[in-house]
């Protein structure tokens, strides 16, 4: 799921494993811990856009990183703590800490004004200004100790940050590699979407009320607990979801009489209400779109799988790729400008009939190199264009809240 999402999960997990012996540092470290698999997207600055799209969720994720990060990262984190640099160890956390809720202020900039960038460049020197005077009146100047933490301690801190996000991760369509490098199979429930601030936010409002409490008060592990209880209730409310949806769509297309192969659905992006579905009908993809609150049946939308447009689709190493990720939801379209783009239908579409190559979610768009070579990836692509994103994703809300697709604001290309 997002940053903040595992931000939150993690500094809870820490709060449950060290905050009576250490307080607030548990819920940091927690945070910390449940950052760091998703470090994994520093691979794009060393990797191709295609073997990052594998390395993402890849082994950092997996149950072996779980076990051997943790003891790694618990007995680095045990040993500075006790080394005769622990106070700027102290004053580390606190900075990777500040840069992590920079991350977030980024990624809550974004959602609300695409391309923005003022909150963040206003965040910098204050978060800057805050953490020098703080370094200087608690590290420095003040009576600073260790924390009251042993090597199991930080090590179970860390496992269960690692292990929770992992899961946290399988309930989305993306899914993780939990296996590897033993196996490439990506573990993907589609309960719940990437992002979901019914989920993040009230767990997110008992995290900080806890914050406030002494590390012995009652109050503070009382206030986690109702956290983590809504984490777990609404993870428990989207499988359910996903079952109602689910028998819901295969109803609907034997009501149709539809031939199928399979199908897969997911929930959009921002709520578990409004579903996505794509089936396979052979020779062709059907598309829909049903909201839980929604008073009117179940439109299928016929779009082309587009394979007459690939080369060597069978063995091309690029195409390979991608098949794999997409789980064979897969098709292919040509752009205006005559590039040529395969999307990922797990992720379906905005309109849920994929009017046109800007309205599928997630999409690759690829370089023909002529069919002696394999295609060139030049990026992936999710979320709507810039110059339609207020639109698209007012439809989106709209369509949610069971609003009839021809009701639905039409966005122009």
């Amino acid at each position: 799921m997002d940053s903040l999402s595992q931000i939150v999960l993690g500094a809870a997990v820490g709060e449950v494993v060290l905050g009576r012996r250490i307080g607030n540092r548990a819920m940091v470290w927690g945070a910390v811990a449940g950052t760091i698999p998703d470090m994994d997207v520093l691979g794009k600055f060393f990797l191709s856009e295609l073997d990052n799209l594998g390395f993402h969720r890849g082994i950092s994720h997996s149950l072996l990183f779980c076990v051997l990060g943790a003891l790694a990262f618990g007995w680095v984190t045990h040993r500075l703590y006790r080394s005769q640099y622990h106070a700027w160890m102290a004053v580390a956390t606190k900075a990777t800490a500040a840069v992590l809720i920079g991350f977030v202020v980024n990624f809550i900039t974004q959602i609300v004004s695409p391309g923005g960038w003022w909150p963040v460049a206003l965040y910098v020197p204050l978060a800057g200004a805050w953490l020098w005077r703080h370094a200087q009146k608690r590290y420095f100047q003040g009576d600073w100790q260790v924390p009251d933490a042993d090597l199991k301690g930080w090590v179970l801190l860390f496992f269960w940050g690692f292990l929770t996000h992992t899961l946290l991760d399988c309930f989305t369509t993306y899914g993780t590699q939990l296996f590897a490098p033993f196996a490439d199979t990506r573990v993907a429930w589609g309960t719940i979407a990437v992002a979901d601030p019914l989920w993040t936010f009230p767990f997110l409002s008992c995290l900080l009320v806890a914050a406030r409490f002494a590390r012995e008060d009652r109050r503070r592990q009382l206030w986690n607990v109702i956290g983590l209880g809504w984490c777990c209730f609404y993870l428990a409310l989207t499988v359910l979801n996903y079952h109602h949806v689910h028998q819901t769509f295969e109803e609907a297309l034997q009501a149709d009489t539809k031939s199928y192969e399979k199908f897969h659905i997911t929930p959009t992006i921002f709520n578990n209400l409004l579903w996505n579905v794509v089936v396979d009908a052979g020779d062709e993809y059907l598309l829909a779109q049903y909201s839980i609150l929604d008073e009117i049946p179940i439109t299928f939308h016929p779009v082309a799988k587009g394979y007459d447009l690939l080369h060597n689709f069978d063995t091309d190493e690029t195409i390979g790729v991608l098949r794999w990720f997409s789980a064979g939801y897969l098709n292919a379209v040509l752009r205006d400008d005559g590039s040529l783009q395969v999307n990922d239908l797990r992720f379906g579409s905005f309109s849920g009939r994929g009017a046109d190559a800007d309205d599928y979610i997630f999409r690759f768009k690829l370089v023909d190199r002529g069919p002696d070579e394999a295609y060139g990836f030049e990026r992936a692509q999710g979320g709507p264009p810039d110059t339609k994103a207020e639109d698209m994703m007012i439809g989106l809300f709209n369509r949610a809240g069971g609003l009839a697709p021809e009701d639905v604001t039409e966005v122009t290309p």
